[in-house]
């Protein structure tokens, strides 16, 4: 099984268009994903999820300009079993969640996944695409970019 990789993936602009504000995942594989989201709110850390991504299709996980600068994303492969994760631990469940705090995660009844750190810079726009090619040389996931 290939190395489930995250690559940059950049919106295209079309003159007539406006401008979207938003966090988007897009999902290059053939596969159906399941996508989780975390990011510090007013109140303290949120992780989110499920978001069911079909292959070769796109979501909006967060609607509007982004209000943090770091966001953090984990995604499982429902068909073949791959994730994209990271090295932050966040909190999940096993259907569609909203979990309030990133601690002790099992002792609450959650799961806990490594997920991969987004610095948008602050930026109001942001996509990750998520693909199934091998990673070169034991390369790092690039990060996703400003979709403006």
């Amino acid at each position: 099984m290939p190395l489930l990789i995250l690559t940059v993936g950049v919106s295209a602009m079309v003159m007539a268009s406006p401008a979207r504000a938003d966090f988007r995942v897009c999902n290059a594989t053939q596969n159906l994903v399941g996508v989780g989201i975390g990011y510090r709110a007013k109140a303290g850390w949120i992780t989110e999820g499920w978001w069911h991504i079909e292959g070769s299709s796109c979501k909006t996980l967060i609607e509007g300009p982004l209000s943090s600068r770091f966001y953090y994303l984990y995604a499982e492969d429902a068909e073949r079993g791959g994730r994209w994760d990271g090295p932050i631990n966040m909190c999940v469940a096993e259907k569609e969640f909203k979990i309030a705090g990133v601690s002790d995660c099992v002792a609450r009844g959650f799961q806990r996944a490594g997920f991969q750190e987004y610095d948008t810079g602050e930026q109001a726009s942001w996509m990750v695409q998520l693909t199934d090619e091998p990673a070169t040389g034991g390369a790092p996931a690039a990060p996703g970019t400003n979709s403006q």
